[in-house]
């Protein structure tokens, strides 16, 4: 899979909707086909692979991830889901295993939102949280909409496919982050996700000649990104280790090296596990970037472009992570997670849980990501126990 999209420097470029993404999903149905599996894409573009179970007629045990990538993505972020459950399905074909509930695989379409602004765009479509033509609407920094994309990979628009019945969703992922790999642990049961919000911030100033125009007399943006990098830095420290800030994205118009910014853009990503530490950061930033433009009687504003709020994952589902892990010997700890996951749009309404495993020095989103095959196996004979646990049972999960 990684040979697709492949970036000089070892990682991966497979933004969502791309030929290279669509390359991605041909050859994993082409894997599915091999082993036996039927697979169908959905109105908004996310594929699902699915193992029969000796009864048709009861709800999925569903697992999986995403295969698109950041543009300068590793080999693991979503990836390492989907091939987890593709594992699984051909580790039961192989012990001959049949199970009572369909198993099936999942292929979230643009979960990481870099090239269509929305984060976990197509579980959000999935799950009911977004309607689909809104997905439809958005556009990447070309102009070209989710819509195009989408006929022109053939995909049908007009047959949405309704939401399949799911007893439980179990999603395996690379932590992308350092406490694992640091406490020595082999798998995270997560037992849900942080509070999250992505920001807008748009100051108008005036464009002018970077030589004849006095610093006083300048109407400069940039004064007030200058204001606000360390005053939020400094309002996050105070708000704990928990807390979490990044200006992601930084941009000048008309972007000349000899001319003051007529206009600043910029995006801040604010996360925190807890509720109250969560709001308070978001106030800090309205607070802040208003304060600045008032300084500076610059016009402006920030607005809050997207938002996943904080998630528990179910109890039940938790508790068969947490029983397999332990079944199986590995050393485990419980963790909330720092990053977003389709997980948390499928756990709105299934019952839903995750399982981490350490990657190299907890960087992700990056060529240089990295896991050990140990780990990754442990992370798939956690994930394959969790889900026989509730895909062997009739009982309600």
């Amino acid at each position: 899979m990684a040979a697709i999209g492949a970036t000089p420097r070892g990682g991966c470029n497979r933004q969502a909707l791309t030929d290279a993404d669509m390359a991605g999903r041909k050859l994993l149905s082409q894997w599915a086909e091999a082993a036996g599996c039927n697979a169908r894409v959905d109105a908004v573009g996310n594929l699902f692979i699915r193992r029969v179970g000796t009864d048709g007629a009861l709800p999925v045990v569903m697992t999986g991830s995403h295969l698109d990538t950041q543009p300068t993505g590793g080999k693991f972020d979503g990836v390492y889901g989907v091939l987890a459950g593709l594992e699984v399905i051909e580790s039961l074909n192989d012990r001959g295993i049949a199970t009572l509930h369909p198993i099936e695989l999942s292929v979230w379409c643009n979960e990481e939102g870099s090239r269509f602004p929305m984060a976990m765009m197509g579980s959000a479509v999935w799950s009911g949280r977004l309607p689909l033509d809104t997905a439809y609407r958005l556009t990447d920094r070309a102009g070209i909409s989710v819509r195009q994309e989408l006929e022109r990979a053939g995909v049908a628009l007009d047959v949405p496919v309704p939401r399949q019945p799911v007893k439980a969703s179990f999603e395996v992922h690379i932590e992308q982050g350092p406490v694992l790999e640091q406490k020595a642990k082999t798998i995270g049961v997560v037992t849900g996700v942080q509070h999250m919000s992505r920001h807008e911030v748009v100051v108008e100033g005036q464009e002018a000649h970077a030589g004849p125009t006095p610093m006083d007399m300048r109407r400069d943006p940039i004064r007030v990104l200058a204001d606000l990098l360390p005053a939020l830095y400094a309002v996050a420290a105070q708000r704990g280790r928990d807390a979490r800030l990044t200006f992601g994205f930084i941009e000048t118009l008309p972007g000349s090296p000899n001319t003051v910014p007529g206009r600043l853009r910029f995006t801040v990503d604010i996360r925190h596990p807890d509720a109250l530490e969560y709001a308070g950061l978001r106030q800090d930033l309205n607070r802040l970037v208003r304060t600045a433009l008032e300084r500076h009687a610059l016009a402006g504003d920030v607005r809050c472009v997207w938002e996943a709020p904080g998630v528990s994952f179910d109890p039940a589902c938790v508790a068969a992570v947490r029983s397999a892990a332990a079944a199986l010997g590995y050393d485990s700890m419980e963790m909330v997670s720092g990053a977003g996951h389709d997980s948390c749009n499928v756990s709105a309404v299934v019952p839903t849980a995750m399982v981490f495993v350490p990657c190299a020095g907890g960087l992700s989103h990056n060529e240089a990501e990295s896991a050990l095959p140990g780990d990754l196996a442990a992370g798939a004979n956690v994930l394959l126990n969790a889900m026989l646990a509730l895909a062997t049972s009739a009982a309600a999960g």
